[in-house]
């Protein structure tokens, strides 16, 4: 994050608390612009749009393993706007990438490092579960100067990060205030990787808790999967070259003998509406509820909850 955003803090920032109507019906969109603390762009549930997907396909060909299963079939996915796609078996592992791969900024999926480093620090609090669970703007700016000055803030973000194998770094800003974590470009790879080694992380548990509980301003993505199965953060907010939405979640999904697979995915398109990105990820996230024996997941090393 840099000069260049923050100078336009206020038109990219329009997103945030998005107001919508869920799953199969008409989605409402209420934009209102976001505070200071741009990792903030929530907050609704994208319909399905008019486009009507095909049913998610699947592959059953031993001859095939299962990560090229997956490229094959997801190279037939009809959704409504490019998505790019990152797997990775939580405890780590080598990210398998599907899709365009453009890095794009974090939005408010930072919001997970940055509640899971004002937890160790404070303890849980009411701040945290509203940042997570109602992806709220004020909350996530108090826990974030909740970590020390600007650059304490920074650094802490930055700490946590590294402790699940990520390589970004939150900048400082430039006017010296607290960063704009929001705006770190978090590539998709990164982002799945520290999320794979988020649950072994020392103090996760509650995060994840709070993620497996997220309100309906953030039901959809991976949500999509039937069952009691996901743990999820979305984010997203207009980018400002090309005035199209950028939309992206990242999360795990815990398959049925307890191993685990994170995912950070994400859509784009130029002039895309947040809507028209939220029906993509609903679609594929129907795809990987379709696909669950083919991901590659895992479980961590040792306990550490």
């Amino acid at each position: 994050m840099g000069g260049r955003h923050r100078a336009r803090a206020g038109a990219r920032r329009r997103p945030d608390r998005i107001l919508a109507r869920l799953a199969v019906g008409v989605f409402a969109l209420a934009v209102i612009a976001g505070g200071l603390f741009v990792i903030v762009t929530e907050s609704a549930g994208p319909s399905d749009g008019p486009h009507v997907a095909a049913p998610a396909p699947t592959l059953d060909d031993p001859a095939l393993g299962n990560q090229e299963q997956l490229r094959v079939s997801f190279d037939r996915l009809d959704l409504p706007a490019p998505v790019g796609l990152a797997l990775v078996p939580v405890g780590g592992g080598t990210p398998l990438l599907l899709g365009d791969q453009t890095p794009h900024d974090a939005w408010s999926t930072i919001k997970v490092p940055v509640a899971l480093a004002a937890e160790r620090l404070h303890g849980a609090n009411r701040a945290e579960s509203r940042a997570l669970v109602d992806s709220d703007n004020r909350s996530a700016r108090i826990l974030m100067r909740s970590l020390g000055d600007p650059a304490q803030a920074a650094a802490a973000v930055t700490e946590v990060l590294r402790e699940g194998h990520s390589t970004t770094t939150v900048q400082r800003a430039a006017d010296g205030q607290w960063p704009q974590a929001g705006e770190t470009v978090w590539p998709l790879a990164d982002s799945a990787t520290w999320t794979a080694h988020l649950p072994c992380l020392a103090g996760s548990a509650h995060i994840l808790e709070l993620m497996s509980h997220v309100g309906p301003t953030q039901d959809w993505g991976l949500q999509q999967i039937p069952g009691d199965r996901t743990a999820v953060k979305g984010g997203w907010g207009r980018n400002d070259d090309d005035s199209g939405y950028v939309v992206r979640q990242i999360g795990l999904i815990t398959l049925d003998d307890g191993r685990q697979v994170a995912v950070s995915m994400s859509a784009h398109a130029p002039g895309m509406t947040f809507d028209t990105g939220g029906a993509a990820l609903n679609g594929l996230g129907r795809w990987l509820g379709a696909n669950l024996a083919l991901l590659p997941a895992g479980r961590c090393p040792t306990a550490t909850q």
